[in-house]
């Protein structure tokens, strides 16, 4: 079980506070940290080498990595999210996740990241956000940026959700993931959603997200300035 010490702050721009020891390390992507105290170093690196980190790409996240190791007691250094939503935080060497594109935001040295590119030909061609997710494990704590509010719903065994494919945020990996067509013409065409749905079965603990960047992004071009022609 990881020591790690941290604390959540913020309330739907947050951000995670984590005090390293001497010889403690963080790492996230590159650009991700917010602010740091002067005992922390940085160095730059393909995280687990050049196939895993192409793999990571992917999944929505950087080349390279930033590994940030204390050299004196007692250092803080701070992690922000990059949208509005909430930070949530998991022990991998507890239960070993699989979270949506670009979901993970930081994590300790001996958590491995790597892309989770979802079976199936329907998932492939038609899950959009679901067809190339994000695995996490290994031993330690992980930290996940997620959209909107979070729902956390534990799913017995052969129990099933049917999800909009954007909001499923995070899964543990015992948990099937499955992409299906909306059934029926009328709903196809008059239901105002997308064509498929995420179907999740357990037994595992789901993480559900209210939001999601592109449907945001979506309702927001009707605001946006439009560049007008001379």
């Amino acid at each position: 079980m990881s020591n790690l010490n941290y604390t959540i702050i913020g309330d739907n721009l947050p951000a995670v506070s984590i005090r390293l020891n001497r010889g403690e390390s963080i790492y996230t992507q590159s650009g991700g940290m917010a602010w740091m105290d002067s005992g922390i170093t940085m160095t730059t690196n393909v995280q687990g080498g050049l196939m895993k980190g192409l793999g990571r790409m992917f999944s929505g996240e950087s080349l390279f990595m930033a590994t940030y190791t204390s050299e004196s007691p007692d250092q803080e250094i701070v992690i922000a999210s990059t949208f509005p939503g909430h930070i949530i935080s998991i022990d991998v060497g507890q239960t070993p996740i699989v979270g949506q594109k670009g979901a993970f935001l930081c994590a300790e040295p001996n958590v491995v990241l790597n892309a989770f590119i979802v079976k199936g030909l329907g998932a492939g061609l038609f899950g959009g956000e679901g067809f190339v997710l994000q695995s996490m494990k290994g031993s330690g704590m992980v930290f996940l940026e997620l959209d909107g509010s979070v729902v956390e719903r534990v799913l017995a065994p052969r129990e099933t959700i049917k999800v909009d494919t954007g909001n499923v945020a995070a899964f543990e990996d015992s948990v099937g993931y499955q992409v299906e067509m909306v059934k029926g013409f009328k709903n196809v065409l008059f239901g105002g959603e997308g064509l498929f749905l995420t179907t999740l079965t357990g037994p595992g603990k789901v993480w559900l997200q209210t939001m999601t960047m592109p449907s945001f992004a979506k309702r927001m071009v009707p605001f946006l300035p439009k560049s007008s022609s001379k």
